[in-house]
Parts: C-alpha cells; sequence; structure tokens
C-alpha cells in the first residue's frame, strides 16, 4: 500500500508550504531589522565622508575608520553643511548625506528631472574641506567612494569602495597605497580648465611627486578597475564644476 508521503502530490505541497514559511520569515526578518539596516548604512556613510577629509584612525599603513560609537558626534563636529546642488539653485539640507546616487542617476535619464547633487563641506584646523561623493562602474560591479578638496581644488584626501572587484587586483581601490596617492593632486589643468584624475599605467611615478600631472599611478593587473575610478571622477566631478569653480573666486 503506498504512504501518502510517497505520493507526488505531497512532496509539492510539503515545497510550497516550506517556501511560504522561509518566505515569511526572511520578510519579517527583513522588516524587523530595517531600522538597524539603515543605521547601520548611515554611519556608514559619515565614516567614509570623514575618511575622506583625513578624520580617521590610521596608523602609518593600515585603513581605520572613526568607530561608530563616535562618528556621529565627529560628523557633527567637522561637517559644519550639507547643501544639495539642483541646476542653479543651494539649499541647506542636514539630511543630504541620505540621498541615493544610483537612484538619482536613473530619474535624471527623465528630461524633466533635474538631480539633486549632495556636497559635504567641512572644516578641520580651520580650513574648509569640500566633499563630493562619487559612483561609477568597475570590472564586475559599481564601484563608489567620496573625494576631498580645498577651496584650490586640490585633493585633501579620497576613499574609495567596490561592490566585487577582483580580490588582491582591482579591490585593492580601498588600500592606502593607492587612495593616498590623490592627496595632492589637482583636478584643473595648469590651463584651469577641469581635467579629472587619470588612473594611468604608463605614469611612471611611483612616489607620485608630480601633483599637477592629473593622473596618479594604476595598480597593476587592475587596468579596467583604474579606468572606471579615473572616468567615475570626471563624470561626476564635472557635475559640480559650476558650483565648485566659484570657491576659486
Amino acid at each position: 500500500m503506498e504512504k501518502r508521503t510517497d505520493k507526488n502530490s505531497y512532496t509539492i505541497l510539503f515545497a510550497v508550504i516550506m517556501v511560504f514559511v522561509v518566505g515569511a520569515s526572511l520578510a519579517f526578518l527583513a522588516t524587523s531589522l530595517k531600522g538597524k539596516i539603515d543605521e547601520n548604512k548611515r554611519l556608514e556613510k559619515q565614516q567614509n565622508i570623514l575618511y575622506a577629509m583625513g578624520v580617521n584612525d590610521n596608523d602609518e599603513k593600515s585603513v581605520a575608520f572613526i568607530s561608530t560609537d563616535n562618528v556621529a558626534k565627529e560628523f557633527s563636529t567637522y561637517i559644519t553643511k550639507q547643501v544639495i546642488i539642483q541646476g542653479d539653485n543651494v539649499t541647506e539640507d542636514d539630511e543630504a548625506y541620505l540621498i541615493d546616487l544610483k537612484v538619482e542617476s536613473a530619474k535624471s535619464k527623465e528630461a524633466s528631472y533635474q538631480r539633486r547633487l549632495p556636497l559635504f563641506i567641512g572644516e578641520k584646523e580651520g580650513a574648509p574641506y569640500y566633499i563630493v561623493p562619487m559612483r561609477g562602474k568597475g570590472l564586475w560591479d559599481a564601484i563608489w567612494g567620496y573625494i576631498s578638496l580645498d577651496k584650490n581644488l586640490v585633493v585633501q584626501g579620497v576613499f574609495f569602495d567596490h561592490k566585487g572587484e577582483t580580490p588582491g587586483l582591482g579591490a585593492n581601490i580601498n588600500q592606502r597605497f593607492f587612495m593616498d596617492d590623490f592627496t595632492g593632486e589637482h583636478i584643473l589643468n595648469q590651463k584651469e580648465n577641469f581635467a579629472g584624475i587619470a588612473v594611468s599605467k604608463s605614469n611612471i611615478d611611483p612616489k607620485n611627486e608630480r601633483k599637477t600631472d592629473n593622473a596618479v599611478d594604476a595598480i597593476a593587473g587592475a587596468t579596467i578597475t583604474g579606468d572606471g575610478i579615473a572616468a567615475m571622477i570626471r563624470k561626476d566631478l564635472r557635475m559640480y564644476m559650476p558650483y565648485l569653480q566659484t570657491l576659486k573666486n
């Protein structure tokens, strides 16, 4: 006599029930943890912004962010103003750091939509810093970061990260030996025109002594990721240039 549990219908019913139970459980967890997830994202963004302006716990070689326990306090101390640039309008907004660059990029494909550009203005040791968020495409997936500029549009620091670049190669964009090279680089050329910063395997400046050549050395074996960094800097900084150029006047 065939057992009921041997029937195909039982197997299908069991699978349906398990899918429902697992799906409901995951939905419940996602909903219940949403507040914590959003808070962690907020703290991470604040850590990244501060890192780009040189507020971190680095030692001589490693990358160390301000701790999550202290980052909110440090953020409010060093970031004096957040603004949103939308065409010719510049408005203050204390939650500009919550703007999703991916969403804004998608919306901007509609001719009627004017993209919102968040900008973070900080102060350290009496000097102003202007921190621009960026998002681009690496070899395998998204790359993003922040670049900090002084009023002369000289880079004061950067932070880069990625979703899925190759370990040991493109994934090294978030390491000190690469990010530190950007400090002191100019984004304008000698004619004061916007040039961005190339990531070049032919730069041949291993000690990064040339700061007005608009280029840093590439990571060996990570040409496409480096090109993605350079393209991201050019693309996103260009959108901010009408505002940034006013700093030099």
